[in-house]
């Protein structure tokens, strides 16, 4: 789960899914450029709302390390693609024993990190080690606990044993950045084996990375990457118009789209997008303890009206945690659908027929404060009292996901198949029922695709039916573009942007 402007990324469980060999490349991209050739030094300047909050991604990084480099300066054993497949990256292959516990990894030839040094399988094991140390900020850590014990034989293999059967292991594998065993102050520095090195990181303004000469795959389509960081989206949307960034990862301002649309030197993509808007009850707090008021709650609210004012006609309304983009999807909108007499009726079989009254934690920053003035407004309606406390996104990763201290909060969750979190009682929202958590880990031991499926789309009616959250809705991924750029991302997996196959023209 990976939480947009929070020190917070969540891991999410997969299928099997398939794995082919590549290096850089691959996944759906942006349109083609307008005529002319591509220019091989050309530097591509990036638009974001997501600035690291520092540059090593199990230290609190944020979303905005993720974005940054995730794929362009640092890679993994295994790279997930922006159509959400996972490629083999710097694992060469790999096979697994009979039983499904052991693990083991052939790592590609010629690979060195930006220092100079080779890749060998010290630093795989030390870069697993490192999202597993007690002190990591990592969400990854959680699912990557079932490793038992990672052995390096020779400076190619790596052995990696597990505690029990995890399907979506090497999918988690994905999310870990092999890292310089011997590198330092990785807060403030790098050193990955991606197509990019870092070259200059000015806080509160910019992340500059330069095509790096010594990469073991194809060198990046451009020579220099820009990251420039803006503190709100009208700011954005200028620097897009006045040529100062050349593409904006994730649009965020869809009143200022039209502009675009009309003008023929933008491109506006319209992508898949994993993010999802929960209204998280505490479900260990009174009064959301009862299942019957988280299910008043989320009828009073009217999702529609909700989303049609702050995205327009973007983005879709979702019954439950699961996308449409999992392979365990089902619409379940209907499922606790805006009805407010049937709130009323709930909220007085739960003995709240006069309502009650509690406070709402909100993140500081869009569309939280505007989502919590509407909840607000719908609860009133069925005798719900709302107080907004606005916190920032270091308050709130203290005050709610790690010590649980709050009875309802807002927050962006944005990663793919996150649903198995509430198979966890211990995750900050609290949600504990022992057939679903059995539903979970039967899932992660499966051994086919097809048994995972089938058992998630169980946990992701149930959950449902309890209003274990209350999904707002799903955000649009909407990507807008120079025309004169080719080959960037238009699907926000996990708030990743892969750089290295974008083609500007002059």
């Amino acid at each position: 789960m990976s939480l947009q402007k929070s020190s917070l990324y969540a891991i999410t469980t997969a299928a099997v899914l398939s794995l082919t060999l590549t290096a850089c490349g691959g996944g759906s991209t942006g349109g083609s450029a307008s005529g002319g050739t591509w220019d091989k030094d050309a530097t591509v300047n990036i638009g974001s709302l997501y600035e690291p909050q520092n540059l090593d991604n199990t230290a609190g990084g944020g979303q905005g390390v993720t974005e940054a480099l995730n794929g362009n300066v640092y890679e993994g054993l295994f790279r997930l693609t922006d159509d959400g497949d996972v490629d083999k990256l710097l694992a060469q292959d790999y096979q697994v024993s009979a039983d499904g516990l052991t693990y083991t990894f052939t790592l590609r030839d010629g690979v060195t990190f930006h220092s100079g040094k080779e890749l060998t399988s010290a630093d795989v094991k030390y870069s697993l080690e490192k999202v597993l140390a007690d002190d990591s900020q990592s969400a990854r850590k959680s699912n990557l606990e079932v490793v038992k014990d990672i052995a390096t034989p020779d400076a190619k293999t790596v052995e990696v044993t597990l505690e029990q059967k995890s399907i979506s292991f090497v999918y988690n594998l994905s999310y870990v950045w092999i890292i310089n065993s011997e590198a330092k102050d990785l807060k403030t520095s790098e050193d990955g084996t991606g197509p990019y090195t870092l070259a200059k990181w000015t806080r509160g303004s910019a992340l500059s990375l330069n095509r790096f000469a010594g990469y073991w795959g194809d060198a990046a389509a451009n020579k220099q990457v820009v990251f420039h960081y803006y503190k709100d989206a009208t700011a954005l949307n200028n620097a897009l118009l006045t040529n100062a960034v050349d593409v904006v990862t994730s649009e965020q301002s869809p009143d200022a789209l039209e502009q675009f649309k009309s003008n023929q030197n933008y491109k506006v993509n319209d992508g898949d997008s994993t993010t999802k808007l929960l209204l998280a009850f505490n479900d260990k707090a009174k009064p959301f303890t009862d299942v019957k008021v988280r299910q008043a709650v989320s009828a009073a609210i009217d999702d529609k009206k909700l989303l049609e004012s702050v995205w327009g006609g973007y983005g879709k309304l979702i019954g439950s945690m699961v996308p449409p983009t999992d392979p365990w999807y089902e619409d379940l909108t209907d499922v606790n659908a805006h009805d407010v007499a049937r709130a009323k009726k709930l909220l007085a079989e739960a003995g709240y027929a006069k309502g009650f009254s509690f406070t709402l934690d909100t993140p500081n920053y869009d569309p939280h404060p505007t989502a919590a003035t509407f909840i607000k407004s719908e609860l009133a309606k069925v005798g719900i009292t709302v107080k907004i406390n606005t916190i920032t996104p270091d308050e709130w990763y203290t005050k709610v996901y790690k010590n649980h201290d709050f009875t309802a909060t807002l927050q962006e969750h944005v990663n793919d198949r996150d649903l198995v979190w509430y198979g966890n009682p211990d995750f900050y929202w609290g949600y504990d029922n022992a057939q679903v958590t059995q539903w979970v880990e039967q899932a992660e031991e499966a051994s086919t695709a097809a048994e995972q499926t089938e058992l998630l789309k169980k946990v992701n009616r149930k959950t449902a039916e309890d209003a274990a959250s209350d999904w707002l809705y799903l955000y649009p991924q909407i990507v807008v573009a120079s025309s004169k750029l080719s080959g960037y991302p238009l699907n926000g997996l996990n708030s990743q942007f892969y750089a290295y196959d974008i083609k500007k023209t002059g």
